[in-house]
């Protein structure tokens, strides 16, 4: 890290008030050139409100923010690109009917004389991806690529212009450990050129690897700023709550024997080449794998959303392949999506309507005249709320304004409006914070225990090994491995990511 007197990045005194909320309450931060600062903090303390001020999104309501020095004052997010700082907001920014060099490129296209030299940056953007270690079709459209590659696309866009000050948000949410490492090796060849990084993420088993220093936020305030090395996951969470939470991670105990009640045979499908499976009752399974692995594509084949080309899915004795999703969710399968942005939530809607969506068919809140009870939806929808640990303050707001973790709080609330036999959780913990997961990990718990199959898939190794009975690993449209007790090793697990055939460890 650099020793220079003046920062790179100085912010001072920062407070941004919106309507009814106070999201920046006095904050102190700077950066230095060559220095990894990681942001750390629940749902909702801040982090993303600092960096929108420092990106140009929008102006602090008191406070001052320089730059090497000088006094800024940005009106937009140009304003502060022209300044060098190049961000990757957790929410993407890409056009999607553009093509990745195109979106790679844009504002900064190539030419030839009076013409656009489409091949120049094909090939730039070709060398930008193999540098980064990132594989991916660069002329494919936006829309078709997965949420990993879009965050690949995302990353690759910021180093793309070089940037003297990177921020990077939740940038390994949607990340395999390869991919983490592959961009883990350019933030450090980016620290050794000057640049000054912050990063944003709520997996604090990264900040060893990269961080130099850790800034932690809790309510928009300034808890402290610790040198990275040496701080304890324990102590950061303790800064970041206010309180020891515990172990992150509850041991949650295995029905014995449990009844098979969804099976995959042979099944083929866009990705999937070939995948036999069983999920029990009472159980976690775990499905880890890299990027275009299937590791999803054959759960969105079993649930509905992509057609499967042959094979059998079978749910408790009964034949569903390519059924209907609807009749899949009345025959006790529920599916919580990796976007709940997209595909999740009715973002426009209340935290209380998007539950009501998901009682509509229980009895209990139709009137003896055949019309819904509002006072019944309400108390069904308010205690769905209360056991996913969501504030009451939060039930009547639109859930587009909510923070990350209280967006999945909901989601997660959408599985329980109706009893479900079978829960499969992709990417449950996106940008989640350490808080928040470890309530959604004891709801996991809850589940598992009363009964019920879950199978959790995730990019976050730690968290599918804490918390699967079994984990399968996928490469290449199939099942490479299948892993139990102690074999469930990050060591088995990287091995197997590279596999092309199933075997059991």
């Amino acid at each position: 890290m650099s020793s220079s007197k003046t920062p790179l990045v100085e912010m001072r005194d920062i407070s941004k008030q919106f309507p009814g909320v106070k999201a920046l309450d006095g904050v102190d931060f700077t950066l230095e050139s060559g220095e990894v600062h990681v942001l750390f903090g629940e749902n909702g303390a801040g982090k993303s409100t600092l960096i929108s001020i420092l990106s140009g999104v929008y102006p602090p309501s008191a406070g001052i923010v320089k730059i090497s020095g000088d006094e800024v004052d940005f009106r937009s997010v140009h304003d502060a690109t022209d300044a060098g700082i190049g961000t990757v907001f957790q929410e993407f920014s890409l056009v999607p009917t553009l093509t990745v060099f195109e979106n790679i490129y844009l504002g900064s296209e190539l030419s030839r004389g009076l013409f656009i030299d489409r091949s120049a940056m094909v090939l730039g953007a070709q060398k930008l991806f193999e540098d980064l270690g990132f594989e991916i079709n660069v002329r494919q459209r936006v829309s078709k690529l997965s949420r990993a590659e879009q965050q690949m696309v995302e990353i690759a866009k910021a180093f793309h212009f070089k940037a003297d000050v990177l921020i990077l948000d939740e940038p390994t949410a949607s990340l395999t450990e390869r991919e983490t490492e592959k961009l883990f090796s350019f933030i450090r060849n980016a620290r050794e050129n000057g640049v000054g990084v912050i990063y944003i993420s709520h997996r604090i088993h990264e900040f060893e690897q990269i961080a130099d220093r850790i800034t932690v936020l809790r309510d928009g305030q300034l808890i402290g700023t610790v040198v990275a090395k040496g701080i304890s996951e324990a102590q950061l969470i303790e800064m970041m709550t206010g309180r020891s939470i515990g172990e992150v991670y509850p041991k949650i105990d295995r029905k014995k024997d449990g009844e098979i009640v969804l099976s995959l045979t042979n099944v083929h499908a866009w990705g999937v080449n070939g995948v036999s499976l069983d999920v029990r009752a009472g159980e976690v399974l775990g499905i880890a794998g890299l990027v275009g692995s299937a590791k999803s594509r054959v759960w969105r084949s079993v649930i509905g959303l992509q057609p499967v080309k042959s094979g059998t899915v079978t749910l408790k004795g009964v034949d569903v392949t390519n059924a209907k999703t609807r009749d899949l969710i009345k025959r006790g399968l529920f599916y919580l999506p990796p976007d709940r942005k997209n595909e999740g939530l009715q973002l426009s809607a209340s935290s209380r309507e998007n539950l009501n969506l998901s009682i509509l068919n229980r009895s209990e809140i139709v009137s003896r005249i055949g019309l819904l009870s509002p006072d019944k939806k309400k108390q069904l929808a308010d205690e769905i709320g209360e056991r996913v640990g969501l504030s009451k303050t939060y039930f009547d707001r639109t859930v587009s304004k909510l923070s990350g973790g209280n967006q999945q709080k909901v989601l997660f609330g959408k599985g329980f409006g109706e009893e479900r036999d079978i829960y499969i959780f992709d990417e449950p913990t996106v940008g989640v914070d350490m808080g928040t997961r470890a309530a959604l990990y004891r709801l996991m718990k809850e589940i598992t225990e009363s009964g019920k199959a879950v199978v959790v898939i995730s990019s976050d190794l730690p968290e599918v090994m804490n918390l699967a009975h079994r984990l399968l690993v996928f490469s290449n449209g199939k099942i490479a491995a299948e892993l139990t007790g102690k074999d469930v090793t990050e060591e088995n697990v990287l091995k197997y990511f590279f596999a092309e055939l199933r075997a059991t460890a």
